[in-house]
């Protein structure tokens, strides 16, 4: 199944070494400020994966719920002290599915992007506007895209080189569409492994857009989880909407 349709491949490829990979930014930072958006719970991470963000939170004395797409990546969640402890629906994050309202609903790490089709990610914010309480708030992370890295519309990058392996990445650019796919190689003495990955970026107005044309409204912004203000050439973003 390609990177595009299938939700869970991300998963199932980079589970079991996700929470060594040294890109992995510390979640302290996050926590604390979902935790000061929570009042009180209850709290819904899409796309839970390990529990990085979400254990943190239920230690809190949160009640956390989750939507995670990948079994892999759910297993990994399960063998952490009280991982076990938190309910999570095995589907793809864009549909939601689950019941109830929540104080609060999060998709942080540049996850949104893990969507790779525009409608997919409009049905993310109607689906979770749908589940928020009333003045309940979703907070999104993001990177804000700077079509100046976009050099070309293919780079290669030489990742690492020993005596037994060699590994690359490769990216392709599809600016049209706002997206890219990216391809991880190694070849070693057992041959050669792919990890594909694939991303549809959007900038905050267009996000906003979604976000609006959910019912949500755009209520902070900033630079990044320890509130600085967001500026033009900020890299990322922190954006906290509002159910009406």
């Amino acid at each position: 199944m390609s990177v595009f349709d299938d939700p869970g491949l991300f998963g199932r490829l980079w589970a079991a070494g996700y929470d060594d990979g040294g890109t992995n930014p510390d979640p302290a930072p996050a926590v604390d400020f979902l935790a000061d958006l929570a009042d009180g719970g209850p709290v819904l991470e899409l796309a839970i994966g390990t529990g990085r963000v979400a254990l943190p939170l239920a230690e809190r004395g949160l009640a956390v719920h989750g939507v995670e797409a990948s079994e892999e990546m759910l297993a990994q969640l399960r063998a952490k002290p009280g991982g076990d402890q938190i309910p999570v629906v095995v589907a793809d994050m864009a549909d939601v599915p689950v019941a109830g309202e929540f104080r609060l609903a999060y998709l942080v790490f540049n996850t949104l992007f893990n969507l790779v089709d525009a409608e997919r990610q409009a049905d993310c914010f109607r689906n979770v506007a749908r589940v928020l309480s009333p003045g309940g708030a979703f907070v999104i992370e993001t990177f804000v895209p700077d079509p100046r890295s976009f050099d070309s519309d293919e780079q290669v990058q030489v990742r690492a080189v020993t005596e037994d392996s060699a590994t690359i990445r490769l990216h392709r650019y599809d600016r049209p569409a706002q997206r890219f796919i990216r391809q991880t190689i190694t070849f070693d003495v057992d041959g050669v492994h792919l990890k594909p990955f694939a991303m549809r970026y959007a900038w905050p107005h267009q996000i906003d857009e979604m976000a609006q044309q959910a019912g949500l409204r755009l209520t902070e912004r900033y630079a990044d989880w320890h509130r600085r203000p967001f500026q033009a050439d900020s890299p990322s973003h922190i954006s906290v909407y509002r159910a009406e």
